[in-house]
C-alpha cells in the first residue's frame, strides 16, 4: 500500500521533457504531524512539522485581491507555451470579481504593460485586456530582470493581497540575479509561478516561489491552461491559512528553515523543519481566515528510528545557504564554507561535494584525450530557431 514502482513504457523515448508524477495527501481538514528526532551520541534533536490543508477550499472565504500577470514574450516561448500562457491569463479574467484589480506586464529584452497601475476588474478593463493578450508575440532574448521590477516595484493597496504569476520557461542564465531581486522587492506580495513548456527551469521558479513566499505550478504542452488556472485562482482567493506564526512553547528551537514561513493554500502543504535542545513539545500554530485569526495544536510524535529527519534538515539548510549566496554574494566565501561542511557532516550531495567516478580499468587510444562533442536535443514542444542564437 507504501509502495509503487515507475517506469518509462517505451526505453528508446529521448529524454527531453520533465517526467512528471503527481500524488494527493489531503483530508478534509487540516492534517498536521511534528516529527522529532535526538541523536543518541550528541543530543542535539531535529524536527520537521508538516501541515497539509484540506482538498477543498469551499469553507474558507474569498479575499479581495491584486493580480499581476507577468508572461515571458522572449523567442523560447514562441508558438504553443505563449498560447498556453496566454490562454492561461485569458482564464484568470473571467474568475475576478468586483473588488479585484489586475495587471499584464510583459517582457523579453525590455518590459511594457497594460496600465500605469493596477486596473478594477470591470467588464470594460478585461475587455481592453483581452485585446492586450491578443496582440502579443514571442519574440529576443529574455531579461526576466525586467519583468521582476515592474511586478514588484509598484506601490502595494494594503487591502487586498497582491499575487504575482509569473509564466515563463524560466530559458535564461542570470537566476542568482533573479532570485536575489526578488528578495530585495518582494515586501507583502506572493509570487505564483508556472513554468511553461515541456523541460522548464525548475531550479529558479522553485526559488522564485519559495523567496515570494507562494507555489509553483507546471502547465505541459498537453495540459489544460484552462484548468490548470481554474484550480490555482480557486486556491489562491480562498486560502487556508496567511502570515502563519508558530509558538514553539518550551522547545529551545534553532537554524528553522524556510526562514520565511509560507501561507497555506489548498494543495500545497507547508512544512518547516530545524534543531532543538532540552526535548520536545506540542507547538502551536496560528494564522488569518480572512480576516479571524485561526490557532490549532500540533502534537510532537518522538520517534528514535527517524534518523532521516537530520538529513531533511541539512538538505534545507543548505538550499537556505545557496540562495543566501544569490544576494549576499558570498565575497569571503563563508557560505560556500558552511555548505560543504553540512554535506559531508550529513553526507549529502551540494555545489561543492558532488562525486566524480574515474574508470581506470579501460584505456582510450593515443597519447591524449580527446573531445568528444554530444548532441543535447532542443526540449519536446520547442523551436530551435526561436531559442539558440
Amino acid at each position: 500500500d507504501s509502495t509503487a514502482e515507475v517506469q518509462l513504457a517505451a526505453q528508446s523515448t529521448i529524454p527531453n521533457r520533465d517526467f512528471v508524477l503527481d500524488f494527493r495527501v489531503a483530508g478534509d481538514t487540516v492534517k498536521s504531524n511534528l516529527m522529532t528526532y535526538e541523536d543518541p551520541q550528541s543530543g542535539q534533536g531535529y524536527f520537521t512539522m508538516m501541515l497539509y490543508p484540506p482538498t477543498g477550499h469551499e469553507s474558507f472565504a474569498r479575499q479581495p485581491m491584486e493580480m499581476v500577470f507577468v508572461l515571458d514574450c522572449s523567442g523560447s516561448m514562441n508558438g504553443q507555451p505563449l498560447t498556453q500562457a496566454k490562454n492561461a491569463v485569458s482564464v484568470a479574467l473571467d474568475h475576478l470579481q468586483e473588488g479585484d484589480t489586475f495587471q499584464i506586464i510583459r517582457f523579453s529584452e525590455n518590459s511594457t504593460q497594460l496600465g500605469a497601475r493596477p486596473l478594477p476588474a470591470t467588464k470594460e478593463n478585461i475587455r481592453i485586456a483581452r485585446k492586450y493578450l491578443a496582440r502579443l508575440h514571442g519574440t529576443g532574448g529574455t531579461q526576466m530582470i525586467e519583468g521582476i521590477k515592474a511586478a514588484l516595484d509598484f506601490p502595494h493597496d494594503e487591502s487586498r493581497l497582491r499575487f504575482v504569476s509569473f509564466m515563463t520557461d524560466g530559458y535564461i542564465g542570470n537566476e542568482l540575479e533573479i532570485i536575489g531581486a526578488v528578495h530585495d522587492r518582494i515586501g507583502a506580495a506572493r509570487i505564483f509561478s508556472f513554468g511553461v513548456g515541456s523541460s522548464v527551469n525548475r531550479y529558479l521558479l522553485e526559488r522564485m516561489a519559495k523567496e515570494g513566499r507562494g507555489a509553483v505550478a507546471y502547465l505541459g504542452p498537453q495540459d489544460s491552461g484552462e484548468d490548470i488556472m481554474a484550480n490555482f485562482f480557486g486556491r489562491i482567493s480562498h486560502p487556508a491559512l496567511t502570515d502563519l506564526e508558530i509558538n514553539w512553547g518550551g522547545m529551545a528551537v534553532s537554524d528553522v528553515y524556510p526562514a520565511k514561513i509560507p501561507d497555506m493554500f489548498v494543495g500545497r502543504a507547508v512544512v518547516v523543519t530545524g534543531k532543538y535542545l532540552g526535548g520536545a513539545n506540542d507547538v502551536s500554530v496560528s494564522g488569518y481566515r480572512g480576516a479571524d485569526r485561526h490557532e490549532m495544536t500540533v502534537n510532537a510524535a518522538d520517534d528514535s528510528n527517524k534518523a532521516q529527519v537530520s538529513r531533511i534538515w541539512a538538505r534545507l539548510r543548505i538550499a537556505d545557504l545557496a540562495d543566501r549566496q544569490a544576494w549576499q554574494q558570498d565575497p569571503h566565501g563563508e557560505l560556500e564554507n558552511s555548505i560543504r561542511a553540512t554535506a559531508l557532516e550529513y553526507q549529502l550531495m551540494s555545489d561543492y561535494t558532488s562525486f566524480v567516478a574515474v574508470d581506470t580499468s579501460q584505456q582510450t587510444d593515443g597519447e591524449y584525450g580527446v573531445t568528444v562533442h554530444q548532441a543535447v536535443p532542443v526540449p519536446d514542444g520547442v523551436r530551435y530557431e526561436t531559442t539558440v542564437e
